[in-house]
């Protein structure tokens, strides 16, 4: 009798085409070749990810569950690795970097570069896009996460209500819950497209933040965090603050930055310093005032805060100003790169 697959592959899409090129042809090198892979479609489950992973947990005949976005593709070790670091029993989950593809274009890249600093991670940790040594964490993406099918079930798997975000919840339930651990490893890894700087950035990271500020308030343990509402103060508080991310850290700018480049961990390649400070001006501007406007509406602020996190949520400045200075500003450094070569 065959034995069943210890791991089941889990890809929610909207439709095949929608998967990204490398993807299948990554799962089918894999170095550990005991799995199945599941791909749901709005065709099989229509819906949100949320919905389509859940159904696709149903159908999975392995011990193991590992989701995986459609449009990033794992190293062909990711399973093998994986597979060394599940076997505790304490062990409820493993994950690892979401890395920027090497050939992703200019624009990814930058987007890439904004997710794995400090100030573009903010309370999400910078290990979750790149390679950092190992620790025990409370909250991790789906997009590279592997999960024991039986610990998922007893959570009664993603919490269909928080999309995006029902990654977060599953990880609460997973540590607080059954008290057990999810394993962060550099070498479970996976290359994952990044949306590109100005537009798809924003909208991605302004989705990530519109559950963020209830998530503060029931998930405290894993969610109220400094972090997440730090970059408040580059982006709506300081005028000398913004004037300093939108001056690029690059050595022929005319203004000096107010701190050291390393505080933005700047790429090898100055063609890339320009956009950073705009990626994350522009992606907290965004993310920031989604969060603040859910905490105004949730009542998690006093009284005295809440017409200030409103009238921030609103601003016409957040929503209009502000992403016509980051562009103007990125398009000025770039020209002015180009004109040099």
């Amino acid at each position: 009798m065959q034995s069943l697959p210890p791991f089941s592959i889990i890809i929610p899409c909207k439709t095949k085409k929608d998967l990204c090129p490398e993807l299948l042809p990554a799962i089918k090198n894999q170095s550990h070749q005991n799995f199945e892979t599941i791909i749901i479609t709005d065709k099989i489950c229509p819906g949100d990810p949320a919905n389509k992973r859940n159904y696709a947990t149903k159908k999975a005949k392995g011990k193991y569950l590992a989701f995986i976005d459609s449009d990033a593709y794992p190293h062909s070790d990711w399973l093998k690795n994986a597979t060394k670091h599940l076997k505790p029993a304490h062990i409820s989950a493993v994950c690892g970097p979401n890395l920027t593809p090497p050939q992703d274009n200019l624009y990814q890249k930058t987007s890439g570069l904004v997710w794995s600093s400090w100030l573009g991670a903010g309370g999400a940790g910078t290990y979750r896009n790149k390679i950092s040594p190992p620790r025990f964490v409370t909250d991790f993406p789906s997009s590279n996460l592997i999960v024991k099918k039986s610990d998922f079930n007893k959570v009664k798997g993603f919490n269909t209500s928080f999309w995006p975000g029902e990654d977060t919840k599953l990880c609460h339930d997973l540590v607080y819950k059954l008290h057990k651990k999810i394993l962060y490893h550099p070498s479970i890894q996976v290359f994952h497209h990044r949306r590109p700087i100005f537009i798809p950035h924003l909208k991605q990271i302004s989705r990530f933040g519109f559950h963020r500020g209830l998530f503060a308030r029931i998930l405290p343990k894993t969610s109220l965090k400094p972090g997440y509402f730090a970059p408040l103060i580059f982006t709506h508080h300081s005028p000398h603050s913004l004037a300093h991310l939108l001056t690029p850290p690059h050595p022929n700018w005319p203004l000096p930055p107010l701190f050291p480049p390393s505080s933005y961990h700047p790429p090898h390649s100055p063609h890339l310093w320009p956009l950073l400070p705009q990626g994350f001006c522009f992606s907290h501007s965004s993310i920031d005032s989604k969060a603040l406007f859910d905490c105004h509406k949730l009542g998690l602020f006093s009284s005295a805060l809440k017409k200030l996190s409103l009238a921030f949520s609103i601003s016409p400045i957040c929503k209009y100003a502000l992403p016509k200075l980051c562009i103007a500003s990125a398009y000025l450094g770039l020209s002015s790169i180009a004109r040099k070569k």
